[in-house]
């Protein structure tokens, strides 16, 4: 049997995969096992931050495992500490916990949300208020965040004490926080699995402002977004508020398992010993990984990421076959006229790999995606896009 018939008869069937089997790649250019090339504009849904094998990753990775590759959070290692204090400098949060993926960014978010409000309020004080079209996890509690039935369906009863409400609707959100005794809200400030849908500016403003006045805890998702992929740090960075708690994770580590909860100072000593915990979290080769990554995402790389997004936006705005372009940054949904899975697949016949998101075409690029490939990609995107 080849790759392809063994994933077939060993691999859980979650995954509708397409008939290619990547075997390596450099920067933003990655082989099949025939040797054809393709240029990745989706970087493993907006994981490998610079690239495929980028060098100076590697070298953090390489030493930090020559060192040591684990040891229990019972014990001091050095790279978790040194990340978390830079994600604080960057951000203004006070403290981080590690994990290892969005979804359990998420989950140690609302952890910390709900104990905060049980604290300060009282245990009859834990909803949590997340939008409708948005996307949080896998994992049961995260599923329940999410505001999409179709990911519901399967797995009910699904972890009370969330309610969802429209995007944009402040009035609903209000009202559905004060009646519901929330304890926190949830947003991603652009809706990635939903469709590359960046929230209106004056909404998500409006959000900080009532939950700042009612002490509920705000948490920004930015598992996705995060990392430099909206053309600032975090993306709600890009709307002037201040988050009580952060969640990210994918580009952080560039390609390896690591998520992270950034805690405000309101909520920075919610969590006491025994707590919350994770085996994983925090991994010194990770997190040697993560700093490589961080240290990157300077003011040039972000305007960089700004222009590129700028000459995306630009060309796929008018071109034909195209009925609208959203996202921001490098995170990129095109409504297309044909369908996108059509669109993705006659792309990745011409050596561009491509993802969806709904009925988008959805881009995510690496941060450093060289000029001269990005503008290839475009015009076999383009040509893509024809009947």
């Amino acid at each position: 049997m080849n790759i392809i018939e063994k994933d077939k008869e060993y691999i859980a069937s979650t995954y509708n995969r397409f008939p290619v089997h990547l075997v390596r790649g450099k920067g933003s250019l990655v082989y099949d096992e025939n040797g054809k090339e393709y240029i990745d504009m989706g970087s493993g849904i907006g994981v490998t931050s610079f690239g495929i094998a980028d060098e100076e990753w590697q070298k953090a990775i390489a030493a930090q495992a020559a060192q040591l590759q684990h040891t229990s959070n019972l014990y001091y290692t050095s790279p978790c500490v040194i990340l978390a204090g830079k994600l604080c400098e960057k951000t203004g949060m006070s403290k981080v916990f590690f994990s290892n993926s969005g979804a359990e960014a998420n989950e140690c978010a609302i952890k910390a949300a709900r104990k905060y409000a049980a604290d300060k309020k009282g245990k009859d004080y834990y909803t949590v208020i997340t939008l409708r079209n948005s996307f949080h996890g896998r994992t049961l509690t995260t599923l329940s965040a999410t505001g999409q039935e179709h990911y519901h369906e399967l797995y009910t009863p699904l972890t009370p004490g969330f309610a969802h409400v429209e995007a944009g609707n402040i009035e609903e959100l209000r009202k559905t926080a004060l009646e519901t005794k929330a304890a926190a809200i949830i947003m991603e400030c652009v809706q990635g699995e939903g469709g590359v849908i960046a929230l209106d500016k004056d909404f998500v403003k409006s959000v900080a402002e009532f939950a700042r006045e009612n002490d509920i805890i705000l948490i920004i998702d930015e598992v996705q977004t995060g990392n430099g992929r909206s053309g600032m740090f975090y993306s709600y960075m890009n709307y002037g508020i201040k988050p009580d708690v952060v969640s990210t994770a994918k580009g952080l580590a560039g390609g390896l398992p690591l998520g992270a909860t950034l805690l405000g100072e309101k909520v920075k000593d919610v969590f006491g010993f025994g707590d919350h915990g994770s085996t994983f979290g925090g991994n010194p080769v990770c997190c040697a990984a993560a700093v490589s990554i961080i240290d990157r995402i300077d003011d040039a790389l972000l305007e960089d990421v700004r222009e590129k997004s700028r000459i995306i936006f630009e060309e796929f705005k008018d071109a034909p076959g195209v009925e609208s372009v959203s996202g921001m940054g490098l995170m990129v949904g095109i409504k297309t006229v044909k369908p996108a899975g059509d669109v993705v697949k006659e792309c990745m016949n011409k050596g561009v790999l491509c993802l969806t998101a709904k009925d988008k075409v959805r881009l995510l690029p690496a941060l450093n995606i060289p000029a001269d490939t990005l503008k290839k990609a475009i015009a076999i995107i383009k040509e893509s896009l024809n009947p």
